[in-house]
Parts: structure tokens; C-alpha cells; sequence
């Protein structure tokens, strides 16, 4: 029986449009505008219902600053992380129902990475010691990294790495990601302080690091080293991805920290890679405005989808376009249906759902598959 996708590209051809064009803002069987309930997003295979009210929670009674990144457990539950402190994790379920809440020490919460061992799984909260208090103003505090259980019991914190001697005094520690290794090691971006990629074993002992803003190796340089991740897609051979946003890039390794090759996105802001299958996704928090420049305070976010190396789709931005096998610059779409993309959670159904930063203290959005 052909699903509703099919069908959908079936009547795209059929009136002479192309499935592979984006068919934001009107329905392509009909032509006429398309409601905001019904915005579609994104190219060719990867296209998606935009649901804004996903979400089924009181902004009251559980205030949102900024949604940060979101995993989804082995029960299937979706959690997330933000900044307020009256509610630094959410739980929903698929249909947006709310859950479970708990955190209040995390006030620059920011990154969160599900850890499976054994039977259970446990949870990583980086907080980067970056906040936006009520006013817009940047407030620094010291960053964290902590490794709970679901339920929020701490198991341990990972300190400032002044304490074991690989920082100087006056060094910032922001940490903005976690990732853990096939062995338990745990790799820390220190995306918004020395960009440096520090790894761990499971204990949270210090092995080595790498990256910082000017390696003698321009290969290892990170600029605004915001997330890492472990690519399991060679399983024989799993490697560290950092995003280089500052670069429009991501940086592959290997898991000691041997620089492997550059993955460029031209005009991509990128967040963490998120991996499903052989596909990458990934949040962009900015980009710059076609013949603008880049303003970190202005809303130029989209959503990235990779086939392998390649960008197949940019839910909220313009179409993936190549010339020469190279790709061109993407930007938003000028209706700014995704203001910032920070980061992306992806379910069995392959439904999207996108944290935004900076976003009037909204909740996650969902793209619905089509």
C-alpha cells in the first residue's frame, strides 16, 4: 500500500512540480496558501509538517528560556535540556505530553547526551556556564559537567580542568557537549571557552586533549568547538565529530584524537551532529543573510539533513544546491519558519523534533514526516 509520501510526490508530478522543491508556505496538490498548521518543510525525500503546538505543557507552570538539545531514552521518552532553573530537564512523550521535570542547579544548561550501559541508561548535563538573564545580558559562571541518572541523581561532576593542570589560571572552562566513547571514555567540547576536545575515561579521569584555537596544525584548529558526537556509521571504525561552527565545518577524528578530514558546510552555523542509519542531522543556529553579514543576535537558523556527505534537505532553509560537486551557501528562508536550529532529536518514525535557542522561550517544534 503506498504511504502518504508517495502518494504526495505522485501529485506533485503530476501537476508538473518537482517533489525535490520545497513546498513552504502553499500545498503543492492545490496550489492555493498554505495555513501556518500546515507549513511544509525541507526538499525531496526529507519533507516535514511543521507543528508548532507540539509541545502540551503551561508555560507557567513550567517556564522555558532557551530549549537546548533534546535524546530520546530507551523507553522512548523524549528529554530535554534548557536554562530556566525552575526546570532544567523536561519529559514528554511522543504526542508532546509532559512528562516528568526536575533541575535547578544548571543555569547555563546546554548540552545532554544519553549514555546506554547494560540495561540502563544514564544522562550527561553540560552546563556552559553562559546564561542570558532577563535583561539579554551574557552572565559567565563556572561550567559543569555532570553525569546523572534519569531521575536526576548525580553520579559525578567532572571539575574545571585547572585542577588537573592541563588549563592556566584565568582559562575559561565552558563546556557545551558531551560525547561517550564504544568504551565509556567521554569526550568534552569545551565549545565556549578553549575549544579544546578533552577526553576522559568512564571515571571522568583525565586522558588527553586536543583542538584549542591555534594548534600548529591548522587541521585541529577548532573555532567554537560546540558539539561532539561518535560516528558509528563504520562500525569497524567509530569516529569523533566536532562541529567547528566558526568555521562552517565539522572535523572528524579518531577516538585518540588523530585528525581524520574536514566536513564543510558552507554558511552553516552548525550544532552537534545527530546521527540516525547512515544519515547526519543537525540544528543550524545561524546563518548569514544572502549579501549580509553574520549577526549572532539575529534569528538565521534552519535545520540541515545529510545523506552521508551529502546535504539532501534544509527544513526551513533554501534547497541544497551543488555545482562542481561542491556545495553552494544555503540560506533561511525568508518567512523564518525555524529561528534557530540548536539541536535536533529524531524518533522511530523519523518525525524531527528542534530545540531552538533564542527563540521567545518557546518550546521544542515538531516536523512531521510526510
Amino acid at each position: 500500500m503506498p504511504n502518504r509520501r508517495d502518494i504526495l510526490k505522485k501529485g506533485a508530478l503530476a501537476l508538473g512540480v518537482s517533489a525535490a522543491l520545497p513546498s513552504f508556505g502553499f500545498n503543492i496538490l492545490t496550489g492555493r496558501p498554505r495555513p501556518e498548521s500546515e507549513m511544509i518543510l525541507g526538499h525531496g525525500d526529507y519533507q516535514y509538517k511543521l507543528v508548532r503546538d507540539w509541545a502540551q505543557m503551561s508555560s507557567t507552570r513550567n517556564p522555558i528560556l532557551n530549549c537546548h538539545e533534546m535524546v530520546m531514552d530507551s523507553k522512548g521518552r523524549l528529554i530535554m535540556i534548557g536554562d530556566h532553573t525552575d526546570n532544567n530537564i523536561l519529559i514528554f512523550d511522543k504526542s508532546g505530553k509532559l512528562l516528568d521535570y526536575w533541575g535547578t542547579s544548571f543555569p547555563g544548561g546546554h548540552g545532554l547526551t544519553l549514555s546506554k550501559e547494560g540495561e540502563e541508561d544514564f544522562l550527561f548535563l553540560t552546563d556552559s556556564g553562559w546564561f542570558l538573564d532577563r535583561h539579554g545580558k551574557m552572565i559567565h559562571h563556572n561550567g559543569r559537567v555532570t553525569k546523572t541518572t534519569l531521575d536526576g541523581h548525580v553520579l559525578f561532576d567532572i571539575g574545571h580542568p585547572q585542577t588537573i593542570g592541563i588549563y592556566e589560571p584565568g582559562d575559561y572552562f565552558c563546556p557545551t557537549e558531551v560525547a561517550v566513547g564504544p568504551n565509556g571514555d567521554i569526550y568534552v567540547a569545551d565549545g565556549y571557552g578553549m575549544d579544546y576536545i578533552i577526553q576522559y575515561n568512564s571515571k571522568g579521569e583525565y586522558i588527553r586533549h586536543w583542538g584549542g584555537k591555534n594548534p600548529e596544525d591548522p587541521n585541529y584548529k577548532l573555532a567554537n568547538a560546540h558539539g561532539v558526537t561518535i560516528d558509528y556509521r563504520d562500525p569497524d571504525n567509530p569516529l569523533v565529530v566536532c562541529s567547528s561552527r566558526g568555521q562552517n565545518a565539522y572535523k572528524f577524528f579518531t577516538l585518540d584524537g588523530k585528525y581524520v578530514r574536514t566536513l564543510k558546510l558552507p554558511n552553516m552555523w552548525v550544532c552537534r551532529a545527530v546521527f540516525d542509519e547512515q544519515n547526519l542531522y543537525a540544528g543550524v543556529c545561524w546563518s548569514k543573510p544572502e549579501g549580509g553579514t553574520f549577526n549572532w543576535k539575529e534569528h538565521t537558523g534552519f535545520v540541515t539533513v545529510l545523506e552521508g556527505d551529502q546535504v539532501v534537505s534544509n527544513p526551513g532553509g533554501t534547497a541544497p544546491n551543488y555545482e562542481d560537486g561542491v556545495l553552494l551557501p544555503t540560506y533561511q528562508l525568508p518567512e523564518k519558519p525555524i529561528l534557530h536550529g540548536h539541536d535536533v532529536c529524531i524518533d522511530e518514525d523519523k518525525n524531527l523534533y528542534v530545540c531552538q535557542w533564542n527563540a521567545n522561550k518557546t518550546p521544542p517544534l515538531k516536523l512531521e514526516r510526510i
